[in-house]
């Protein structure tokens, strides 16, 4: 009895294992499916999507901090010595090139200029007289033709000089602009080299920045650059290179560069901050792609591409050689060539001669 029961109990052991076996030998699919290959084997197929590869032009950018100031910013300062007497233009107002803006007392001056204008004029006379002696009549002397003509010359010096220090005594502005700030009141005694006033150009402004030394080559007058302000999201603006530092900062390895910015509207200011983008290398007709589909590897990089295989599409490992690269795109010096198929979805899953399957995007999540 007891030998009848071992032996039921090892042929149901051994149904259950072929059971298991026959089970193992049934395709599943698991977002990815196994498809038979001679009806014994079984092969992963991947499910990709995949992209035409096509020449295309490319630019790459660097990406800098920059400040903005008013492309014309003067701090006048005073020629003259003496007593704010009157205020032209308030605070803010917009001001014309050679605008008078303040007034120095010129009171003593304008008497100086006027006894100069007396001198001048009576050593002229004397001029005028004694040349008709010397060359119409011959009489007096070579030397005392020659003193009274130094004389003349000279009173007529001193009084081009204090007609200059008197205009001197009205304070104009040197540019067309705003007055951005006035230092000294009514009644301030101010001494030459004194700081009055300061005028700027708000509707044109520049921003400056630092380039990293290693874009030099690429960077020149005249160059695109594109800004962006924290302050006014998503407001992009467009300007010029107008000027390259032509030595480098030897602190922090950049070079300086300054970007003509038009500012009709008044809504940027100066001493905001400014993102920008100089544009270095443009490329035309190269291979562009995605930099997340480029796999590194231990001896460089590589991409897969849709391959004909003997029994269906497969991956294709292609090693590549990158070039420039800007935010998430790089161009692919040797390995692409135009029309490969290349896989941007599913890489991360395949292995070279992997048999794949392209779907669309949605099919692929």
């Amino acid at each position: 009895m007891g030998m009848d029961r071992a032996r039921a109990f090892l042929g149901g052991a051994s149904l259950l294992a072929a059971g298991a076996l026959a089970a193992c030998g049934s395709p599943e699919a698991t977002g990815n499916e196994a498809e038979p290959a001679g009806g014994a084997a079984y092969v992963k197929v991947v499910n990709v999507v995949a992209r035409t590869v096509e020449p295309t032009d490319f630019t790459s950018y660097v990406r800098l901090t920059g400040n903005v100031e008013a492309y014309e910013d003067v701090v006048v300062s005073s020629q003259e010595s003496g007593v704010i007497e009157r205020v032209m233009v308030d605070k803010g107002s917009r001001v014309r090139a050679g605008q008078a803006l303040l007034k120095i007392d010129d009171r003593t001056l304008i008497a100086q200029v006027n006894e100069a204008q007396a001198n001048a004029a009576l050593a002229r006379e004397r001029f005028e007289r004694q040349r008709q002696l010397w060359e119409d009549e011959g009489i007096g002397s070579e030397i005392t033709f020659l003193q009274t003509r130094y004389e003349s010359e000279s009173a007529d010096a001193r009084l081009d000089f204090l007609e200059a220090r008197l205009a001197r005594h009205t304070i104009a502005s040197p540019i067309t602009g705003v007055l951005e700030d006035r230092f000294v009141d009514v009644g301030e005694i101010v001494a030459p080299g004194t700081p009055v006033v300061r005028v700027l150009t708000p509707d044109r402004l520049k921003v400056v920045g630092g380039v990293p030394e290693r874009f030099g080559p690429w960077i020149a007058k005249g160059g695109a650059a594109v800004l962006s302000f924290d302050v006014l999201p998503g407001q992009v603006f467009e300007g010029k290179i107008d000027n390259v530092g032509a030595a480098v900062d030897p602190q922090n390895r950049t070079f300086r560069i300054e970007i003509l910015l038009d500012n009709p509207e008044g809504r940027l200011k100066p001493q905001m901050v400014a993102n920008v983008r100089v544009a270095t290398e443009r490329l035309e007709g190269v291979i562009v792609v995605p930099q997340d589909v480029v796999v590194r590897t231990e001896d460089g990089y590589q991409a897969f591409v849709v391959a004909d295989g003997p029994n269906g599409p497969v991956a294709e490992a292609r090693v590549v050689t990158l070039g420039p690269r800007f935010e998430n795109e790089v161009v692919i010096e040797k390995g692409l060539t135009s029309g490969d198929r290349l896989i941007v979805t599913g890489h991360q899953m395949v292995d070279a001669g992997d048999r794949v399957r392209e779907v669309k995007e949605e099919e692929a999540r």
